[in-house]
């Protein structure tokens, strides 16, 4: 069976669930879970789950999605990719071209990772209409390719002509880092980048001067974290006895994330994180999500003598 990006599948041989966010060779595919974990899979332990979200069609070509113009009337006209968030595999975001304007669009979509070149989309985009053109896991933004959209523009009717664009564009982590929003004709909220420069930019030159004349208070600054973070319920919160368990390892799970990148920030060299030995599924979750941090040379069991196996000591790239 052929698969793609952004396919929903099922695993044969046990009970999971997924989006294919990477491939990684004929024989293999990366499939996110709901867990945000992406995991290499054979293709030929993979089925399709058809009406779920995004539908795994065998086509090569998804089509365009009619969007509902007066719902989009306070975005300017342009194009766009809306990355929607998916409610299942948190990390997984879908990226469709939005055509926020009256002209057809003709789209091709190429990736490029180390040399290698990939046709990821081509198709017909309608006026104020959008199309699913990728979709990948946000945990490895670092690893994403760099995507160049050839745009043919037909334009209406009695208009001068406009030059194809030729739009190449490496995401990064500020592209995702606004407040999600409410995006055109999709269930899930996410982030809309500007790809094209048609309409002029107002800057507001006041505005402008006031920001490079903020008060040191007025930026905001990262914190520098301990050497040891003590990931125990009971040292984070002085409620844990009314916590249920996912809640509970939600809260380890966010004060271990934040840690982490505020020592990547302050350029530490290690740092230990104390989780306990207990189930080990905090341990796990730790690693798994270590394992796929770009900044991290390797990790190992902390100091046995003074932790046991209740520690786990980093060491930043």
């Amino acid at each position: 069976m052929k698969f793609k990006l952004g396919d929903f599948v099922r695993f044969v041989d046990e009970k999971r669930e997924g989006y294919v966010t990477r491939v990684i060779d004929a024989q293999t595919l990366g499939v996110t879970d709901e867990d945000g974990f992406e995991i290499p899979v054979a293709v030929s332990n993979l089925t399709s789950v058809h009406g779920h979200g995004v539908v795994a069609e065998e086509i090569d070509v998804p089509k365009p999605i009619q969007v509902n113009v007066p719902g989009v009337t306070k975005i300017e006209n342009g194009i766009y990719v809306a990355a929607a968030t998916d409610d299942k595999a948190g990390n997984v975001v879908h990226l469709h071209l939005l055509n926020q304007s009256p002209n057809t669009l003709l789209l091709s979509l190429t990736t490029e990772r180390k040399g290698k070149y990939t046709n990821a989309y081509h198709g017909i985009i309608q006026p104020y209409s959008l199309a699913l053109v990728y979709a990948a896991s946000l945990a490895d933004l670092e690893l994403w390719p760099e995507f160049t959209f050839q745009v043919l523009v037909a334009g209406v009717a009695d208009a001068k002509p406009i030059d194809p664009l030729v739009i190449r564009k490496k995401f990064r982590a500020k592209d995702f880092s606004t407040e999600q929003k409410e995006l055109p004709n999709l269930k899930n909220k996410g982030w809309l980048v500007r790809l094209d420069d048609l309409v002029p930019v107002t800057i507001d030159a006041q505005k402008l001067k006031e920001s490079f004349f903020k008060s040191a208070d007025e930026k905001k600054m990262v914190e520098a974290p301990a050497k040891e973070v003590d990931l125990h319920i009971e040292k984070l919160r002085d409620d844990h006895h009314f916590l249920e368990a996912s809640e509970i390892l939600q809260i380890q799970l966010t004060h271990f994330q934040n840690a982490l990148d505020a020592a990547i920030v302050h350029h530490f060299d290690k740092m230990i994180f104390i989780h306990g030995s207990g189930n080990g599924t905090l341990r796990d979750k730790i690693h798994k999500l270590i394992s796929k941090n770009p900044h991290i040379k390797t990790y190992m069991d902390a100091r046995k003598e003074k932790f046991g196996y209740g520690a786990t000591e980093v060491v930043f790239k």
